[in-house]
């Protein structure tokens, strides 16, 4: 709906909002000059590193590269739409959004149907606290939840009559009430969708109701059922547990994807309130979508059995073409006969979380599960390989990893100095990741950025700080290179070693630069990446030269405009023009 709204208003507006006092007060600024900064809120710092410039109206951080208006900072902080967003600026400042005619009754008619099943969360839940929710209270109880959890998730109780709801509600929300699928009228009379069953409702983004799933208490064939689609509930869209989890944890930097949303409490009892559930039975590319808008770090869940595993293979293939760096997408599959609700109950949270900390990368487990009853010894098992996995990257678009990920498919796949005659055909082929049995890997040419490689290049040669740091000065891009570099410097680290230990086991350096390398799959070799940083660090002289002596003929009107020393350059470039 964003190009319903003028252009000319979303300027007014940003021009109308005083950034500093939007973003202080959602985080603790501190003045600098003219300017304000802080530790960022979109990633884990020690050191401040955002910059907040008002009279320039944008933000900028030096870590992680976030950077924005108003507008851009509402979204990424609070986790709204641009319409949303613009409407809650619109409200700090006491201006109204000028959507069309059209757009203004699409709106009204939204919030209508989301009062009406705010209203309904609000009976259910009071009903759970009722005399006639006494059943439904000793079941939660039973499952291992609290009244805080409760709560927090505004669980609640459907009653077993069959128009509670509907004769509970007021005229004016009966309507919407039906026309969400909450209160069916399918034979001419209203009644209750949900009856006798536990009730959760799913939230949107601003923690608005907007469909409900029920599971049953007594004997009903169909265990759970969901809301039927409306227009404020598509159910590849919205996602169970995240406003909560949001809500939770303000800087969510990974989400736990499950199945159920029992899985999704129950690991939120047990302190882990990052698990959200997609709606439906496969996670779908809206999903997936929505998901990565929110944090560029998935863990998927699922059981062991033969079920789990199709799941997780959709999920798996639905994701390939959404993959790009920086994204980092892991599997972790369960005992069979476990889900996460009954497990984590049983072992606990630490045991838990560190199932979730060793999820196998999405790049590993497609080529486990693709090269399942292959023996990769024969000849023919490597080309059925390369015929199960090829089209799946090509799904992918171009990328590091796509590319290292096809390296990763040749290897296995082999050419003839990778077989050899007389092989034991009888030798049982050891999964991919399994060090006994894999064939020595080669070396991958990797294209990374300049500042990754800096970074890199920082840590296999330390001494390169105070270049680097020069470099940097010059290059506003470099965020992350300058950051280590400035660090490097300050802790007066003289070699690699020195640089290892103290990132390993200094905790405020671990916290510092634990993403820094987040999303590669291959590193180059040592002596590749001091070469073409040695290249970064030390460039063109001629094209400097150029560089410098254009800026200094742009920047004055004329050559009285010069300083003496500037002359003096002026005339040294020349020279130097004159010698070549």
């Amino acid at each position: 709906m964003s190009g319903l709204i003028p252009q000319r208003f979303v300027e007014d507006l940003l021009a109308r909002i005083d950034l500093a006092e939007l973003i202080g007060s959602r985080i603790t600024l501190k003045k600098a000059g003219g300017n304000y900064k802080a530790c960022c809120p979109f990633h884990d710092e020690k050191t401040p590193s955002f910059n907040v410039r008002p009279d320039k109206g944008f933000y900028h951080c030096f870590g992680c590269g976030a950077h924005g208006d108003a507008i851009s900072f509402v979204r990424e902080y609070d986790g709204l739409g641009f319409t949303d967003a613009v409407e809650e600026l619109a409200r700090r400042v006491g201006l109204e959004v000028p959507y069309d005619q059209s757009a203004r009754q699409e709106i009204q008619q939204a919030r209508t149907l989301t009062d009406a099943l705010d209203f309904a969360a609000r009976f259910y839940s009071s009903a759970l606290q009722g005399s006639q929710g006494q059943f439904a209270r000793d079941y939660l109880r039973q499952r291992g939840l609290d009244s805080s959890i409760i709560e927090r998730y505004q669980l609640g109780y459907a009653p077993g009559t069959g128009t509670a709801l509907f004769d509970s509600a007021s005229q004016d929300l009966k309507g919407p009430l039906i026309e969400t699928g909450t209160v069916s009228d399918r034979y001419g009379r209203p009644r209750d969708l949900f009856r006798h069953r536990i009730m959760f409702p799913i939230r949107n983004s601003r923690g608005k109701t907007v469909a409900f799933g029920g599971r049953t208490l007594g004997d009903d064939k169909a265990k759970y059922i969901n809301s039927p689609e409306s227009d404020v509930f598509h159910k590849s869209r919205e996602i169970y547990g995240l406003f909560e989890a949001k809500q939770t944890i303000r800087q969510l930097d990974r989400l736990l994807v499950v199945e159920g949303y029992m899985d999704v409490i129950a690991l939120a009892q047990h302190g882990i309130p990052y698990a959200v559930a997609t709606l439906g039975t496969a996670t779908n590319q809206d999903n997936l979508t929505a998901l990565l808008r929110q944090v560029r770090h998935l863990v998927f869940c699922f059981d062991g059995d033969t079920a789990g595993h199709r799941a997780a293979d959709r999920a798996m293939e639905n994701a390939l073409e959404l993959l790009a760096d920086g994204l980092h997408l892991q599997f972790l599959m369960l005992p069979e006969g476990e889900d996460p609700d009954t497990l984590v109950r049983k072992e606990g949270q630490q045991a838990f979380q560190k199932r979730i900390d060793g999820a196998t990368p999405l790049s590993r487990y497609l080529f486990n599960r693709q090269s399942e009853g292959l023996d990769l010894t024969l000849p023919e098992h490597r080309g059925e390989l390369r015929a199960r996995v090829e089209p799946l990257l090509n799904k992918m678009p171009k990328s590091t990893l796509r590319d290292a990920m096809w390296h990763e498919m040749l290897r296995l796949c082999g050419g003839k100095r990778d077989w050899q005659p007389g092989g034991r055909p009888d030798r049982p082929f050891k999964r991919f990741g399994d060090r006994r049995d894999r064939i020595q890997e080669e070396r991958i040419d990797v294209k990374l950025s300049k500042d990754t490689t800096l970074c890199l290049s920082l840590v296999q040669a330390p001494e390169l700080a105070t270049e680097v740091l020069e470099l940097c000065r010059s290059d506003r891009q470099l965020h992350q290179a300058r950051s280590l570099a400035s660090w490097i410097l300050d802790q007066q680290l003289a070699d690699r070693h020195q640089l290892i230990r103290k990132l390993a086991l200094n905790n405020e350096a671990r916290n510092r630069f634990y993403k820094l390398f987040d999303g590669m799959e291959h590193l180059p070799s040592r002596e590749r990446t001091l070469a073409i940083a040695r290249e970064i660090l030390e460039p063109n002289h001629e094209t400097a030269r150029k560089q410098r002596l254009s800026a200094l003929l742009m920047e004055k009107r004329s050559l009285a405009d010069l300083s003496d020393a500037e002359r003096e350059e002026l005339r040294s470039l020349s020279r130097q023009a004159e010698e070549q």
